[in-house]
């Protein structure tokens, strides 16, 4: 772990923790090094940011120093030219080495100490890895769900969510910094009446007074875990041939394509049938709010359906949508399943061929 980083969350630890957390840290910047270039020079500055705040323990919206943010990240990328060609490290824990992708045997150790680890695999096939304070860890339908508060390691990258053979977790960090940005985006548009403003006015959030945050994050935190068990249902579905698949057009266009069919497919099964149940219309407007990227393109009747909703302040037009929307999902990825991936599409214009024909 970086010299004086998060020296206080580590100080209650046990030296075997401090080092473990150290360990985490280090591969995660191994793989920060191997995959941080792979995103654009927009996303790239922004998820600096984010990780400078982070490292430093300072809060989501906190100033900035330029020219301390720039030092750190020439030092940074120095560090990561150094790791490039290192490989991804077993983990001690109790002078035993784990494999980094054993999270199962890793988390059983930790459980006494109220940690979490996580290690799964994100966009492009990069490994992502974190370790941080367990809040809450509860068993549902087969599923083992982790909420993880405070992390203690993470690299550049920090999904809200991620799930693996069964196990959910998901981090309040990166769905509070979710929020955030998603909500300073909104005022800086001039606080239009558009999903997100929806969104924040169902959680009661008043950008003059108390931004009640928490109440939003908690909501999210929730949409996130029904998100990851639709996938996980989705998986089940699918079976072990589309991660299969999916290995083969890692870093493609192609990967978006199958990413967006798994995720419409998880929200038909899961996700938008526990948004539309829920007591609040919070969550169902921020699901819309970002709604975008290729899983807009795909699915436009769903953007539509919506906008539909809101003119007649029903939820009848996304309801009607699901079980046909979900037979379709499912079918599709079959499809794509049955094909060769020469013969998916390969070009804006061909995506229409996979939106469902719904009326």
């Amino acid at each position: 772990m970086a010299d004086v980083q998060h020296a206080q969350s580590c100080s209650s630890l046990t030296p075997e923790l401090r080092q473990l957390a150290a360990g985490v840290q280090r591969n995660c910047d191994i793989a920060d090094a191997q995959y941080a270039g792979n995103a654009t020079l927009c996303i790239y500055l922004l998820e600096m940011r984010e990780f400078y705040r982070w490292e430093q323990g300072l809060a989501p919206n906190a100033a900035l120093d330029r020219q301390a943010v720039g030092d750190w990240v020439v030092a940074r990328e120095q560090r990561w030219q150094e790791l490039e060609d290192v490989e991804l490290e077993p983990l001690m824990l109790d002078d035993v080495a784990y494999d980094p992708f054993d999270e199962d045997a890793i988390n059983q150790r930790l459980a006494a100490h109220g940690l979490a680890y996580g290690a799964g695999y994100g966009r492009g096939g990069r490994p992502v890895f974190f370790l941080g304070q367990l809040e809450q860890c509860e068993d549902f339908d087969g599923y083992r769900i982790h909420v993880v508060g405070d992390e203690l390691a993470r690299d550049l990258v920090a999904p809200p969510a991620m799930s693996r053979e069964g196990r959910i977790f998901v981090r309040r960090e990166s769905v509070r910094r979710m929020v955030l940005e998603a909500a300073e985006a909104w005022q800086f548009r001039g606080q239009p009446e558009d999903g997100m403003g929806r969104a924040l006015r169902a959680y009661g959030h008043d950008p003059d007074r108390d931004p009640a945050f928490e109440r939003v994050v908690d909501g999210e935190l929730e949409a996130a875990v029904w998100h990851e068990v639709g996938e996980v249902l989705a998986g089940d579905f699918l079976g072990p041939d589309w991660q299969e698949c999916m290995a083969e057009v890692l870093g493609t266009r192609s990967e978006r394509v199958l990413r967006a069919v798994r995720d419409h497919l998880a929200d038909m099964l899961v996700t938008l049938p526990a948004l539309l149940s829920s007591p609040t219309t919070g969550p169902l407007h921020f699901y819309f709010a970002n709604l975008g990227g290729m899983r807009a393109a795909l699915f436009p009747q769903l953007r539509e359906a919506y906008e539909d909703a809101v003119r007649k302040g029903s939820s009848e037009p996304i309801r009607r949508l699901v079980v046909p929307a979900r037979e379709h999902w499912l079918a599709t990825a079959r499809r794509l399943l049955a094909e060769a991936p020469e013969h998916w599409p390969t070009a804006d214009a061909q995506l229409p061929a996979l939106h469902p024909a719904l009326t």
